[in-house]
Formats: C-alpha cells, sequence, structure tokens
C-alpha cells in the first residue's frame, strides 16, 4: 500500500482523511490515483494563511487533483468514518456526483459546510462534520481576536498603534 494510508488502499467512492496540524482536509478518492475536494482559496498555502483561510472563507472551489498533490507533505488515511451508522452510496454514484461537482463555486463555513460535510454528503446522502465540536476552542479565540480589533479600528487606538509602528520603523532605518 501507498505510505500514509494505514495499510488500507482507498477504493473509489472511499473518503480520504488529510492530517493538516490543526484541522483535517477531507477528499474523495475518485480512482486513478485522483480525489475530489472542496477548498478555500489560499488553503494550499503556508499554515497561518491555511489557518486563517479556514476560518475567513464564506466560498470554497471543488477541484479535482492527484492524491499526492492534496495531501502533500502531509500523512492520511482512509476513513470512512460513517459506514457503521449510515449506509454507504453506490461508489459508482459517489464518482459521478463527486465529478459533476469539480469547478463550482460552493458556500463554505468553518463550522456549517466545510471540507468534511461535502465529502460526508457525497458518500452517505447527508452532511456531517466530526471536527467541528475539536475547532470549537479556535474559532471562539479567533472571534475574540476580530472583536478585539474592531473595538480598536472603532475606538481609533489602532490607528494610533500603527502610527507609532510607521514611525519606528522608519527612524531604525534613517
Amino acid at each position: 500500500p501507498a505510505p500514509g494510508l494505514s495499510r488500507k488502499e482507498p477504493k473509489p467512492g472511499d473518503l480520504i482523511e488529510i492530517f493538516r496540524g490543526p484541522y483535517e482536509h477531507w477528499a474523495v478518492y475518485i480512482g486513478g490515483n485522483e480525489v475530489v475536494h472542496m477548498i478555500p482559496p489560499s488553503e494550499d498555502s503556508g499554515f497561518l494563511s491555511s489557518l486563517v483561510s479556514v476560518l475567513e472563507s464564506d466560498m470554497a472551489e471543488v477541484k479535482r487533483e492527484k492524491v499526492w498533490d492534496v495531501v502533500g507533505p502531509h500523512s492520511f488515511r482512509v476513513n470512512n468514518l460513517l459506514d457503521d451508522e449510515c449506509h454507504p452510496r453506490q461508489p459508482g454514484v459517489i464518482v459521478r456526483d463527486a465529478c459533476r461537482t469539480v469547478g463550482q463555486v460552493l458556500p463554505y463555513n468553518v463550522a456549517t459546510h466545510n471540507c468534511e460535510h461535502f465529502v460526508t454528503e457525497l458518500r452517505y446522502g447527508k452532511p456531517e462534520s466530526r471536527q467541528v465540536g475539536d475547532l470549537q476552542p479556535l474559532m471562539t479565540a479567533t472571534k475574540n481576536i476580530e472583536a478585539f480589533y474592531k473595538s480598536l479600528v472603532a475606538t481609533r487606538k489602532l490607528h494610533a498603534v500603527v502610527q507609532v509602528s510607521i514611525v519606528s520603523i522608519t527612524s531604525e532605518h534613517l
């Protein structure tokens, strides 16, 4: 078996879980070493911009790519996480429906319609994300930072902080 597959080769219609640090990215295997996945803009860039993209995006594109291009340096496994609870759709139907969505730009929300929701809907006919609960503390922290930033902007304190920083940087280079 290929590395990172936990001794299980993917079959068309299988869900692929990719471990990317603080979150997992999900794709559906369609055969021929290809996957279909939903990805917000810039998610495939560096760690910090990737995390910000996941948390802030409201749209995502469905792409068809080689599995190794999607996985990159990360580990992954086949994880048909709801097979014990839900009856999976036929592999041919999953692959057909996944391929029909390629190129579409879909609504995206980390809590209600993320890449895990996308692939579980393709495989089981119902969207579900188990990792959303795990991300809740991170989402709360992000909202708190955003609220703090907005309060600085509203009180014009941010403007003063930026001015002091610019003056400081400028004087260091003179």
